[in-house]
């Protein structure tokens, strides 16, 4: 009975806005996370390990390019804080994680983020608390990793801790979808933890979708991203062919997409980016060979996908050498380095690939991107660049103008009259011209 009363006391705590809510890791996911939390009326705690971060967001600053300063300046004024004393977990009473959940060096599931986050969190959770994770991963982890994690410290889960898996849908730079807009998935290790779980999204999210456990609200996210993996391939795929063919392969994806009913329009594109679609294909077919499946379709895809940015280099080969050029001593101009369109993001850009090969086969590299005006520290890759102004006179002096992020900021008219050469890659191009090559 005391685990019902427990329960009962957290659920009247988030239904009223009475509970402090902690969003651990305020990156793209957690950042606009603790603003809607903020905005509805709870007290929100913010945990990251980056003190730079915590210290731009206690100033009212924000570090993501699509969410304003004000955003952070009025969650201030509603009593926001923000910390790297993760011993401070104790003061809340619901702890979302939001923490990177990458691939290692051998394309395997990387954990570390998520199981360092709660080994250091777990000494400070006490009875009443609700705990969600909302990082991809595989089938298993909330139940296999964070419950045995949790439970080491004396906490009964479903009696006196709450647990749930509640993949992010976050989309950066997506103007037709706000966080409380875009459905939540929420999967509980009990029902009384799916139960917590509900009240803990219901408050700040317009529809909130409950099933049956931590491990198909674990694959739901799984699906939604390899379904998109797997038809990128295909198109990707369909390039090539209608590459060889002589046809333009985003011709024919406009004219499929007229159809009303049986297509969606997928598009091509030098490879894939952001943190879901390069990645999340991966955990599952790790998880698969555990129940000894082999996941061939997936895995097609993956390496569909994964040689993009090698087709890319080779048509930027070809079409230096018509004009008798090579790539080594080329000067390229690559444009766009985020993942996608119209954002700062560069999680797995495919962008940084292609740069990389590009600098690695002699070329001198240069890139410009109006989201991203110096390339920024990441984990894997370095370059000491700073974007590029695109002036009449600079667009001339490169031997290849790469389109890699088609971001609406470009002029394209202006970059298509003064570029030398000119390798598109997102089809960006619609008319056919003799220094234009699509890729």
């Amino acid at each position: 009975m005391e685990g019902n009363s427990v329960k009962a006391r957290l659920i009247e705590s988030l239904k009223t806005k009475q509970a402090v809510i902690g969003i651990v890791g305020l990156g793209y996911v957690g950042l606009p996370l603790l603003l809607r939390y903020c905005e509805v009326g709870y007290k929100v705690v913010g945990f990251d390990i980056d003190r730079e971060k915590v210290d731009k967001l206690l100033a009212g600053k924000s570090y993501i390019e699509h969410i304003p300063d004000n955003a952070v300046a009025r969650a201030i004024e509603h009593g926001f804080d923000a910390t790297t004393d993760f011993s401070r977990a104790s003061e809340v009473d619901a702890l979302i994680l939001c923490v990177p959940t990458p691939l290692n060096k051998y394309r395997e599931p990387d954990l570390s983020f998520v199981m360092n986050t709660v080994e250091a969190l777990a000494p400070h959770m006490r009875k009443g608390q609700i705990v969600s994770l909302e990082s991809t991963t595989y089938p298993g982890t909330t139940d296999e990793e964070l419950r045995p994690r949790i439970e080491r410290f004396g906490h009964a889960i479903g009696e006196d801790i709450f647990l749930v898996f509640s993949p992010e849908r976050e989309d950066p730079g997506n103007a037709n979808f706000t966080t409380n807009t875009i459905p939540k998935v929420c999967g509980g290790c009990t029902p009384d933890c799916l139960e917590a779980g509900m009240a803990l999204y219901g408050q700040v999210i317009d529809q909130v979708v409950p099933v049956s456990s931590t491990r198909a609200a674990e694959l739901t996210k799984l699906l939604e991203n390899i379904h998109r993996a797997v038809n990128i391939g295909l198109v990707n795929e369909m390039k090539i062919v209608a590459d060889k063919m002589g046809i333009d392969i985003h011709e024919v994806i406009r004219a499929a997409a007229t159809k009303p009913f049986g297509f969606v329009a997928y598009y091509p594109g030098p490879g894939l980016g952001g943190h879901c679609i390069p990645i999340d294909p991966f955990y599952l077919t790790w998880k698969a060979r555990e129940y000894g499946v082999h996941t061939r379709f997936i895995e097609l895809a993956g390496e569909i996908n994964s040689s993009m940015p090698d087709y890319v280099v080779s048509k930027i080969t070809s079409a230096l050498n018509a004009v008798r050029k090579s790539i080594a001593g080329s000067r390229i101009l690559v444009l766009g380095i985020a993942y996608k369109k119209n954002v700062d993001d560069m999680r797995e850009s495919p962008s940084v690939a292609l740069m990389e090969r590009l600098r690695d086969l002699g070329a001198e590299i240069a890139y410009s991107d109006p989201h991203i005006p110096a390339f920024p520290k990441m984990r894997d890759h370095s370059f000491d660049l700073k974007s590029v102004s695109l002036t009449a006179e600079a667009l001339a002096s490169y031997d290849c103008v790469l389109l890699a992020t088609d971001h609406d900021r470009f002029d394209y008219e202006m970059i298509s009259k003064h570029s030398q050469l000119i390798v598109d890659s997102r089809g960006r191009y619609l008319e056919p011209s003799s220094h234009i090559v699509k890729a």
